[in-house]
């Protein structure tokens, strides 16, 4: 009698051991599918010389995108804008240089605007640069963390009452929620 219950017991182990192991590969393919890390979207655009002659306010055109996951941003090369495809928050860094074309004192801001409208709580505002500056260039950088809804378009926007280019610029941009 002893015997035939632990034959009964031998027969079970193997059967709990299979479905013990069903159950953890399951709970590790939702882990991964689920895993924020795995789902990240993310845009990197820049601009690069050539891609802005405007002297003074312009809109930045980025030439090229260096990295694009997941499917919340998506731009087309050489244009401005960035589209909005889903509805969450973003954060958004960028970095544009100016250059003035010409001698002495110089100025430029920078800011965001969304479908054409700028946004002011963005404002970029550069220093008043003099001809110390080495071959009158500046980098202006700024993050910030905005709610942009799906069909929003993002764009850079340079400010400026000189004769300054813009030759690089890159945005970096990331759905955090």
């Amino acid at each position: 009698m002893c015997c035939h219950k632990m034959c009964k017991i031998m027969r079970i182990i193997p059967i709990l051991n299979l479905i013990f192991f069903i159950v953890l590969a399951i709970i590790f393919v939702i882990l991964i599918i689920n895993n924020p890390t795995n789902n990240k979207d993310i845009l990197v655009t820049v601009a690069h010389p050539g891609d802005n002659t405007e002297e003074g306010n312009a809109i930045i055109n980025f030439g090229e995108n260096q990295i694009v996951e997941g499917t919340a941003l998506s731009h087309t090369n050489e244009t401005s804008q960035i589209n909005i495809n889903e509805n969450g928050i973003y954060q958004i860094s960028y970095q544009l240089e100016g250059v003035d074309q010409g001698s002495g004192r110089f100025n430029f801001n920078a800011i965001l605007l969304v479908n054409n409208i700028p946004q002011s709580d963005t404002l970029n505002e550069g220093p008043v640069l003099s001809e110390d500056i080495v071959n009158n260039r500046y980098t202006l950088t700024s993050t910030v963390i905005l709610r942009l809804n799906a069909g929003d378009i993002l764009q850079l926007g340079a400010l400026s009452l000189e004769k300054v280019t813009y030759p690089n610029a890159r945005i970096d941009i990331e759905k955090i929620g």
